[in-house]
């Protein structure tokens, strides 16, 4: 269970040799190193922009989907989103795509007290609200977002058995309650397909920004709605359920994902000790509803 090796470093060498090539007009601004996570790096350019690079071959093509969707998603929705504002290609320097987007000036709202973010729940679910709108047939699949929650027992059992859960035997019956709910009847809707509380933005105990869209994909909303165990307590859970006036089968089925998606955010503790604590925020959430 490590954190997979980058197969290129992006260095502040290959960043400015990037923009340099393809934005020279961006080329003198400083680079700050922001992070580089599971899929990107990611450099600050100047006040106002970032430079946002794929790692690994796996992950381009997430860079890509943002790049073709979120122009025609950012106008739907009340909060910003990272639209890029320029393109990079692949070239002799670098082998995939590549974007500059905007910076936000906001912190992670895993960062900010869980207590805190009930004021802004009810944001977060006009979000969804926007979002979850039919999608084209030619939206990006995703066979890990927005399908069928039901078949993800065995990989849950699984993980469960790797990561030694004390809790494992109730995540799992828990789980089987809520994933015998019915399914989902709708049409595919537009997901953003990660929505954790590492990719909410926060300022000023305000909801600023929804970032990350690389899994953006289309099907049931349940699995987008996990968030609400993932992200908030019980009285941010009412605030933002209540917005949305979610049917019962809905939430069930997003319970369910809550309890799969924040045993997969443990199963990393040493490499991603933030998503690791909000694994374990989420299952206790989820058990305790």
């Amino acid at each position: 269970m490590v954190h997979p090796v980058p197969e290129i470093e992006v260095t502040a060498d290959l960043a400015r040799t990037l923009l340099r090539e393809q934005h020279p007009d961006l080329a003198d601004l400083p680079l700050t190193w922001a992070g580089t996570g599971w899929d990107n790096a990611l450099w600050r350019v100047g006040e106002h922009l970032a430079a946002r690079f794929p790692v690994r071959a796996v992950s381009a093509p997430l860079v890509v989907h943002e790049q073709r969707w979120l122009p025609v998603l950012a106008p739907l929705l009340p909060v910003d989103v990272p639209t890029p504002v320029r393109v990079g290609v692949p070239s002799s320097t670098y082998p995939w795509a590549w974007s500059v987007v905007p910076w936000f000036d906001a912190v992670a709202a895993h960062h900010t007290p869980v207590a805190g973010r009930s004021a802004w729940a009810p944001a977060l679910a006009d979000v969804f609200a926007a979002l979850h709108r039919p999608a084209p047939d030619d939206a990006p699949v995703n066979p890990y977002r927005g399908v069928p929650v039901a078949p993800r027992e065995q990989p849950l059992r699984e993980r469960l058995d790797r990561l030694g859960l004390p809790e494992a035997d109730r995540v799992l019956e828990r789980w089987r309650d809520l994933a015998a709910a019915p399914a989902w009847d709708g049409p595919a809707v537009w997901l953003h397909g990660d929505p954790h509380p590492a990719n909410l933005l926060v300022h000023d105990g305000v909801l600023r920004a929804v970032i990350d869209f690389g899994d953006v994909t289309s099907g049931d909303p349940a699995s987008d709605l996990s968030t609400a165990w993932l992200t908030f307590d019980a009285d941010g859970r009412a605030a933002f359920r209540e917005r949305l006036a979610t049917d019962d089968a809905t939430w069930r089925r997003a319970q369910a994902w809550a309890l799969h998606m924040a045993v997969v955010l443990q199963m990393h503790p040493v490499d991603h000790p933030t998503l690791a604590e909000i694994g374990r925020h989420g299952i206790a959430q989820a058990l305790a509803d």
